[in-house]
């Protein structure tokens, strides 16, 4: 395997890059400017042809790495799976198909979400019916598809495998050789990864071609000095936990994180109804729209920040004092990720995260994970 670390030319912008017009006016849409590391160091190789593989973190922008390069090789006037996405999650599956289909939303690239837990009928006909050109899945259902005759990844000439070390953790090592085994051997392949354990490396050896290892520094944040709790809520009390939270710290300068945009705008008028001075900050706004709300919080102007986990990336603002996870997040990184939005600059911080009766199962897998202990306390609506 060749290591590259570095690039002879990362890209500087995206506008260096060959992107066709399509992708390109996605990204201005979305206001951004500059690549973030992964995607400076990865798309120039990807959109070449080469095989990757790559070591960053959740939250690095890997999903846009190697999804503008499946993009613009995917023909969309040929019919079947051309490009296959593995991910160890259905919560990933969903959230990385959703940046997808934001990027392709100015041309007619087809993509599903094929992951278990949900009815396969659905699946079925879109698979019968020929209307996908991308599938984003897990291991088992794609097998299981496979199996059954109804999937065929033949034509498939672009595979990612992400965040492959969580799918090996999880068990799926031998469903994804088999997957692998079910396509193209010359098809181009992009591995992402936070780690790089033996079994990853064996994947990598049998099944990519003379692959460019690009690795970028985590920029996860030290967490030590964030005081991490969380409360028992009921679902249908999380909106009422939030206000009695906010209410109690009396006046902080507080982020909320929800998973997806929708969710985010939902509070965010919901709070502004219960007259809170709260902005909202999410994919969709214009690089304006941005501005503007960042300058209201960080000037205090608003006081709670409602935000998604893409539109907070890289956030830096010295003096936020909470970070409310109002939904869970969908992996440890991601939840240590956030809660470095406080305590920055040598400041203390208080990370509270809202554990409904449905996400009982999935933050014990975060913590599991974490170096600290939560520590649990309770909600003064419940006091």
């Amino acid at each position: 395997m060749a290591i590259q670390t570095l690039p002879e030319a990362p890209a500087a912008s995206f506008s260096d890059l060959p992107i066709s017009r399509e992708v390109y006016k996605a990204i201005e849409d979305f206001g951004w400017e500059t690549p973030t590391p992964i995607q400076a160091l990865a798309l120039p190789v990807l959109l070449n042809g080469e095989d990757v593989v790559g070591l960053a973190q959740t939250g690095s922008g890997k999903t846009a790495a190697f999804g503008i390069p499946l993009i613009e090789r995917v023909d969309t006037r040929r019919r079947g799976i051309q490009a296959l996405v593995l991910v160890p999650t259905r919560e990933l599956a969903t959230q990385v198909a959703a940046e997808m289909t934001r990027l392709s939303r100015n041309t007619p690239l087809r993509i599903l979400t094929v992951f278990g837990g949900t009815a396969m009928n659905p699946q079925l006909n879109a698979l019968r019916a020929g209307r996908a050109h991308v599938v984003v899945g897990t291991p088992g259902r794609i097998l299981d598809h496979l199996q059954r005759g109804t999937l065929k990844l033949d034509a498939v000439h672009y595979l990612v495998l992400d965040e492959a070390d969580r799918m090996l953790d999880m068990g799926f090592a031998p469903d994804v050789q088999r997957i692998l085994s079910h396509t193209p051997k010359d098809r181009q392949t992009a591995l992402f990864s936070a780690t790089m354990p033996n079994e990853i490396r064996n994947i990598v050896h049998r099944h990519m071609r003379s692959p460019q290892s690009l690795q970028v520094e985590s920029d996860a944040p030290t967490v030590d000095t964030v005081e991490q709790v969380y409360y028992h809520v009921a679902d249908r009390d999380k909106t009422r936990g939030l206000r009695s939270l906010i209410d109690a710290e009396r006046d902080p300068l507080a982020i909320v994180f929800r998973r997806t945009q929708h969710g985010a705008a939902k509070l965010h008028r919901q709070l502004e109804r219960d007259g809170y001075r709260v902005g909202v900050l999410h994919g969709r706004m214009t690089q304006g729209q941005r501005n503007r709300t960042l300058s209201d919080f960080t000037s205090g102007r608003t006081r709670i920040l409602v935000a998604t986990n893409v539109a907070a990336r890289g956030l830096d603002i010295p003096d936020v004092t909470h970070v409310i996870n109002y939904d869970i997040p969908e992996d440890a990184e991601t939840y240590i990720h956030r809660i470095g939005r406080t305590a920055r600059a040598g400041k203390g911080g208080i990370a509270a995260t809202l554990v409904g009766e449905s996400d009982l199962t999935a933050f014990e897998q975060i913590t599991r994970r974490l170096p600290v202990t939560v520590r649990e306390e309770r909600l003064p609506i419940y006091a």
